[in-house]
């Protein structure tokens, strides 16, 4: 079962459905208990950063203790951007700081339109075949549906799995041990996107 956190930040109906095409049942709850008991999590989510950060305020110890047990994590545009420690939308406002490092606004002087929306090819070749990047087998130079006007910027740049070009070189995927974390949404992003739903769900820790 895959339970995905409602926390009132959108697209949960969209990524449930990705779900069911792969034929794996989904949960949608914003009920703590439940959440607690997840096997598989994931965090969808679409809008600004410090409305995500207040929404998910009664979860955000659930979600470490959730990454703390080596559980399987999923971050899903937004969810991914609040994976971070801060957000130039927002800097008075901190971030889940499962990966250190900010969140920056693209900038419209290099002619850059923003918000980033459409379909673009992924570069997944900067990850070792390894279990941190496991979400990513057999998929490669693959298009995918993205809508942002943020991007993480991680410190550590040995936690960006795959990348996209938008004006120079955008991290696309995030991933480190159990969690992962993707900018595009694969939910709407076809087959490619399906595979990665599905190379998800099928990790076992």
């Amino acid at each position: 079962m895959i339970t995905i956190i409602d926390y009132g930040s959108g697209n949960l109906r969209s990524i449930s459905n990705g779900f069911s095409k792969i034929d794996v049942e989904s949960n949608i709850t914003n009920d703590p208990e439940t959440i607690a008991d997840a096997e598989y999590l994931v965090l969808p989510g679409v809008g600004a950063f410090g409305e995500a950060m207040k929404n998910i305020e009664p979860y955000k110890k659930l979600i470490i203790e959730h990454i703390n047990d080596d559980k399987p994590f999923l971050g899903v545009c937004l969810g991914l951007q609040i994976l971070l420690t801060s957000s130039e939308e927002t800097p008075n406002v901190k971030g889940l700081d499962i990966f250190k490092g900010e969140v920056k606004r693209f900038s419209k002087e290099n002619g850059l339109k923003v918000p980033h929306m459409g379909w673009n090819q992924v570069d997944m070749t900067l990850c070792e075949k390894s279990k941190a990047c496991s979400i990513i087998d057999t998929v490669d130079k693959d298009y995918f549906y993205f809508v942002h006007s943020y991007y993480a910027s991680p410190e550590d740049e040995d936690v960006i799995s795959g990348i996209t070009k938008y004006g120079f070189d955008v991290p696309a995927v995030l991933s480190e041990n159990n969690v992962f974390a993707t900018q595009f949404h694969p939910e709407k992003s076809g087959v490619p996107g399906l595979k990665i739903l599905k190379n998800f769900v099928t990790i076992n820790f």
